[in-house]
């Protein structure tokens, strides 16, 4: 996807993904939801097939200060505190909107705590990996957008050990527990559909072959 006709999409959404992140805050109390719902795996075969595989480039020049974090994302949650509140259960934040209670389960490794600090949230398609599909040739405001979106499938809460095992990978080089990867490949296809995101060979016959069995 050209980088202007980007800007006007991620522009577009901009407000709704703002006005659906308030109104599920001020709706759900200590009531949890989950992590957005991925596309259907059929969806994600289908996008997958029209994607050419491309090898990545400009991996010398990425830059984590490229995609800022964490941003405001209601009143005084920002976009770490909102997930964590969206990802636990029985969770409470105090004034600032930092979790002061409340249980995590990690879909990566199915790690639990109620200890939020001990939990990372993941970009489930990692910045550096963006940067060499694509967001290269973003603005810092289109980068922003990815590293704090909380409509598509992009953020979740995970312990950070298996975040860290993580790294930079794409599901060639790297897969959560086999019970999550269905939706991970799914959700996966999703976000790099949507910012017009690229994919290399091995990584696209990685996802294939998740995708036929799902």
């Amino acid at each position: 996807m050209p980088a202007n006709r980007l800007a006007l999409r991620i522009g577009s959404t901009a407000g709704a993904a703002a006005l659906a992140a308030t109104a599920l805050l001020a709706s759900s109390g200590t009531a949890q939801a989950a992590l957005p719902t991925p596309i259907a795996a059929s969806t994600a075969r289908s996008y997958l097939s029209g994607m050419t595989a491309t090898p990545e480039t400009h991996a010398s020049t990425y830059d984590r200060n490229l995609f800022p974090t964490w941003i405001t994302i209601s009143g005084t949650c920002d976009t770490r505190e909102y997930v964590l509140k969206r990802d636990g259960s029985g969770v409470v934040t105090d004034s600032s909107c930092k979790s002061t209670s409340g249980s995590w389960t990690s879909a990566y490794d199915g790690v639990t705590t109620t200890n939020p600090s001990t939990f990372d949230i993941d970009h489930l398609v990692p910045l550096a990996e963006a940067w060499d599909s694509g967001a290269w040739a973003w603005t810092t405001a289109q980068r922003q957008g990815l590293a704090n979106d909380v409509t598509r499938p992009q953020l979740i809460a995970v312990s950070a050990s298996s975040n860290r095992s993580k790294g930079d990978d794409d599901p060639a080089e790297w897969l959560p527990r086999a019970s999550y990867q269905c939706t991970y490949a799914r959700a996966w296809v999703q976000v790099k559909h949507y910012y017009g995101l690229t994919v290399d060979s091995a990584e696209k016959s990685a996802l294939s072959s998740i995708l036929n069995g799902c």
